[in-house]
């Protein structure tokens, strides 16, 4: 009788390890989905708690844009909502995508006027970038389709570079007009590959 109490403790911890794993599985599985996972309705400011919202990254191999989805607080006025799904562009991909504005890039003030979100940047933005007209035209509209897909209401966005009128980023993209969205810069999702076993 008494040899199976070191076999009914091996049980007991096997059952706990597999309940710790499920746990994690599950957690992890969660991040994922949530990565994945596009708004199926567009964010409303006002709203309590989160809003989904679909943000536009540089695809892994830097050619072209790709979504990624993301949970962002909720917030109150339109300004503030914009201004925190740039925060979250900002703050850079979850995944496997790239990054398309600097990690130091400061938003100094968001102000809506009309259907043109006016969005000004610290010089970071520009400083920030690499050369080459590829980095600003993946920084410029990965900002733009983000802000429009998200707020419809909103049709383009003006940027700002230290309250002043930005005439260009690296010098490619004239910025003096406000930038309507153009979505054909976006990769279609790659499917997913399983492994056989």
């Amino acid at each position: 009788m008494k040899r199976s109490t070191p076999h009914r403790r091996s049980l007991v911890l096997l059952a706990a390890f597999a309940a710790v794993a499920l746990v994690i599985g599950l957690l992890m599985f969660d991040k994922y989905r949530q990565r994945h996972e596009l708004p199926t309705v567009q964010p409303v400011p006002g709203s309590a708690g989160s809003f989904r919202v679909t943000l536009f990254f540089a695809a892994p191999d830097g050619e072209g844009l790709a979504r990624e989805g993301r949970g962002v607080p909720a917030c109150d006025q339109l300004a503030d909502c914009v201004d925190a799904v740039v925060d979250e562009l900002i703050n850079g991909p979850l995944g496997a995508l790239q990054p398309t504005v600097p990690p130091t890039t400061t938003v100094r003030q968001v102000r809506i006027e009309g259907d043109t979100a006016v969005i000004d940047f610290g010089r970071e933005l520009a400083d920030g970038l690499p050369g080459g007209s590829s980095s600003e035209m993946m920084a410029v509209y990965s900002v733009v389709n983000t802000v429009c897909f998200n707020f419809p209401q909103l049709k383009r966005v003006r940027f700002l570079l230290d309250g002043a009128e930005a005439e260009s980023l690296t010098g490619h993209l004239d910025l003096r007009q406000p930038i309507d969205p153009d979505y054909s810069k976006e990769r279609p999702a790659e499917p997913e590959t399983r492994q056989t076993q």
